[in-house]
Formats: structure tokens, C-alpha cells, sequence
């Protein structure tokens, strides 16, 4: 049995995390830096540059490192406004505020719920596939056991015997491929489930 998971994308900030959290972190620092350079001019905008880290931890990471992402930028924010003595009006607070929380906010919850989708997917061909080969088993195992019958009930015992052998050795082949694919090992007992 092969997975299906092996044909699923993974972008490149999901297959080198260090490398996303690095590029993170260096766009927050020069974000800031650069506005700590511009001055205490409220009118220059790039603040809201901050949505392109918090967009990449949201995408990468989910909801949660996306609102944390997000807060991390509006304290960088308060620290600007704390260091040059920045008067913003409410207004102006919100222009920033809303557009940074909820970028991290709703990108990291449709990251996750992404996430769950494929998995959901991947799991459902898992299954069909487990079902298309009980099936053929099930369906193989039928055919040799009437062959058996009919041999036995036309007398012949031998051929009979030879075919109902045939169909357990079969039977057990592919039921031990399908224990081997799984992974699971020989036996798997839940805890919910014990002999007495």
C-alpha cells in the first residue's frame, strides 16, 4: 500500500522552518528599524509591512503562532509610538491594529483549517484503499473456497483439499502484506478491547 501523502505539496517555508522563522524575524527587525528611522511622521505607513511576517508565520504555523505573530508586531508598534512620543488618534490606532490582528488571526485559521482538510483527505484514500483490497481479498478468497466445494462435491477430494489449501495460503499472503503495510504489527488490540 502507498501513501497518498507523498503527492501532497509542501511549500518551502513547511519543509525549512528555520529558514521561514529566520526570514521572519529579519523582515520584524527591519520593519522596525526602518520605522524608527522615518521618524515620528504617523503618516508614513510601513507599519503595515509588518503583515508580510505575520502572513508567513500564519501560513506556516496556524492560527495561534499567527495571532502571537501579530501581537509581537503591535508591541514593535507601541514601541514606536512609545520611543518617538507618536500621538495616534484612535483612528489611526485602528488602521493598524485591525489589519495586523486579523491578518494573523484569519490566514492562520485558514492555515489550519487547510491542514485538517489534506489530512482528512489523505485519510479518506487510506481508506479506500484498505476497502479496494478487502475486497479483492475477499473476492479471491470466494473463488478459490467455490472451486474447492465444487471439487469436493464432484467427488474430487484431492483437487478439492488442493484448492481450499490454495485459498488459505492465498488468504493468509495477502492478509499479512495488508498487517505489514499498515505498520501496525502482528496483532492490534485497543485498550477499549480485551480478551477474557
Amino acid at each position: 500500500m502507498t501513501s497518498s501523502s507523498s503527492h501532497v505539496y509542501v511549500p518551502w517555508f513547511s519543509r525549512r522552518p528555520r529558514l521561514a522563522l529566520a526570514g521572519v524575524l529579519a523582515m520584524f527587525v527591519a520593519i522596525t528599524a526602518a520605522r524608527l528611522a522615518l521618524g515620528d511622521d504617523p503618516t508614513v505607513g510601513i507599519t503595515l509591512f509588518y503583515v508580510v511576517p505575520i502572513s508567513l508565520v500564519a501560513l506556516a504555523w496556524g492560527r495561534l503562532p499567527g495571532v502571537v505573530a501579530s501581537a509581537s508586531a503591535l508591541a514593535l508598534l507601541a514601541l514606536w509610538v512609545a520611543i518617538d512620543g507618536v500621538d495616534l488618534t484612535p483612528l489611526g490606532w485602528a488602521a493598524r491594529v485591525v489589519p495586523i490582528m486579523l491578518v494573523g488571526l484569519v490566514l492562520g485559521d485558514a492555515s489550519d483549517r487547510l491542514r485538517r482538510a489534506e489530512q482528512a483527505r489523505v485519510e479518506q484514500v487510506e481508506r479506500e484503499l484498505l476497502h479496494r483490497e478487502a475486497v479483492e481479498i475477499n473476492d479471491s478468497l470466494l473463488q478459490d473456497m467455490a472451486a474447492a466445494k465444487w471439487a469436493l462435491e464432484a467427488g474430487r477430494s484431492d483437487v478439492g483439499l488442493e484448492r481450499l489449501s490454495e485459498a488459505i495460503a492465498s488468504g493468509q499472503k495477502l492478509v499479512s502484506q495488508l498487517i505489514r503495510d499498515s505498520a501496525m504489527g502482528p496483532l492490534d488490540i485497543s485498550s477499549d478491547v480485551r480478551p477474557r
